[in-house]
Order: C-alpha cells, then sequence, then structure tokens
C-alpha cells in the first residue's frame, strides 16, 4: 500500500509530459478544449443541485430551459440558483441560446435578497451578472443586479471605485462590431473572475472586464443563478454548464 508521496517510486512520480520550455518562436495559441479542473454543474437531464420556480425552469432536450409563456408573464425577475457552492475565484463556461425577445444573464458571487413586488418569489438574487437578451443591445457587459447596475458596458474596461460612476479604462472595441461575434443561435460565454478582476468572454471576444475596487460594496465570493426577466414571452436555454475554481 502507498502511503505518502514519499514511498512512490519515482518512475510514478514523473507526469507523462516533459516541462514546457519556452523557445523565442513560441507565440500563445489558440485552447483546443477546456484545460483541467473543470467539472459540470448541470447534469444535463435533471433540476438535481439547482433551486428555483419550476413555473419558470425545466430541462428540455439536454438544456437548463427557463421560459415565460403569455400566461405566465412576471411581474418580478427570477432565476435558478446552483446550490452547490458560492465560489470566489473561478472560470465558468457555458453554452446559451435565447429567443429574439428574450433577456437573461448569468449571476455570480450573488446573494439571494427579498422580493418587495412579489412576496412570494424566493428566488430573487443580487449580484455581478454577466448579461444577455435576445437583441444583444446588453449582451455581454456587467451589471449588478439590484445593486451598482451598470459596471461596464459591452467594448468597455472600467475600474470601480467606492462612491462615484465606473471609470473607463480603455476599449476592448466598439461595441456594434463586438456584437457581430454574437450568433443567433447557440454561443459559447465564458467567464474569468479572479479577485476584484471580472472578465466576460463570448465566442472567444472580451466583452467587458470589471476592476472593482469598491471595497464597501463588491463582493468577493457568492452564489450562481440564470435569469428571467420581465417582459414579453421568452424563452432562454443553457447547457454544457461547467465550473473551474481557482
Amino acid at each position: 500500500m502507498i502511503g505518502t508521496l514519499g514511498t512512490i517510486p519515482l518512475a510514478a512520480q514523473q507526469t507523462s509530459n516533459p516541462p514546457y520550455v519556452p523557445k523565442q518562436s513560441d507565440r500563445p495559441e489558440p485552447a483546443s478544449g477546456d484545460e483541467p479542473g473543470f467539472q459540470l454543474i448541470f447534469d444535463g437531464k435533471t433540476l438535481d443541485g439547482w433551486e428555483g420556480d419550476p413555473k419558470y425552469w425545466r430541462v428540455e432536450n439536454g438544456a437548463l430551459t427557463g421560459e415565460v409563456t403569455p400566461e405566465t408573464l412576471l411581474k418580478s425577475n427570477t432565476f435558478l440558483i446552483w446550490r452547490g457552492g458560492s465560489p470566489n475565484d473561478f472560470e465558468l463556461k457555458t453554452d446559451y441560446r435565447i429567443s429574439s425577445a428574450g433577456n437573461s444573464g448569468i449571476n455570480y458571487r450573488s446573494v439571494v435578497v427579498p422580493d418587495k413586488v412579489v412576496p412570494e418569489n424566493k428566488f430573487v438574487m443580487r449580484g455581478y451578472q454577466a448579461d444577455i437578451d435576445g437583441r444583444n443591445t446588453y449582451t455581454g457587459q456587467n451589471y449588478e443586479e439590484k445593486g451598482r447596475l451598470f459596471l461596464a458596458l459591452r467594448g468597455q474596461m472600467t475600474h470601480v471605485l467606492s462612491g462615484q460612476k465606473p471609470i473607463v479604462l480603455g476599449s476592448l472595441g466598439d461595441s456594434k462590431e463586438l456584437a457581430a461575434f454574437i450568433a443567433s443561435d447557440w454561443n459559447s460565454y465564458h467567464l474569468l473572475v479572479r479577485g476584484n478582476t471580472l472578465i466576460h468572454i463570448l465566442n472567444g471576444h472580451v466583452m467587458s472586464v470589471v476592476i472593482d475596487d469598491d471595497g464597501a460594496n463588491r463582493t468577493l465570493d457568492g452564489l450562481i443563478g440564470v435569469q428571467v426577466h420581465v417582459g414579453p414571452p421568452m424563452k432562454v436555454e443553457y447547457r454544457n454548464f461547467r465550473l473551474k475554481n481557482l
């Protein structure tokens, strides 16, 4: 029996791949698939590990599906909340598809708060949101739901300080030009959240970056959830939801 690392034979401790040694000719290259460490947090079959109102959330064709119908119009936004933890530093990847009139988003480092409009709604969140909408007016931005609101629009890198509007530090590209990279079918969202830096990447293009130094109002860990929004009937689907703690 192997008791400690010190008793493992040297050959068993060696990795199969030699260590990377940089060369002057090397350049960064696209990743082929996920880096190690990502774990699925949605099984593609059930809502196990997630909590929300079944009137609006179900699993359909392997996708986590939120739908508002003419009979179930909302008076207040509601969420499906992942109850598997409250990550602080992490990467999150998922694919989404949304109807043309839809409005949704991925909340993170968030908390559940009371709903003052519909008290029986137990699935309201406050926190950072990677925004999504079918018209792509807001998709990619960082919007703090029920908090400080617009932290960075699509195409902006911002610095958030206490007691003032976010400051634009630089441009990541024109908002309309970045919107051209968003498909009408499935899209791939990638969130990189580390310390005070929050990066939203969509289909391989950086959409927004927030550096949050508002110590009084920022959060450094919290819940993950997905949203259906007040407005006309809509449908949003998520698949391949996976998380990597950093």
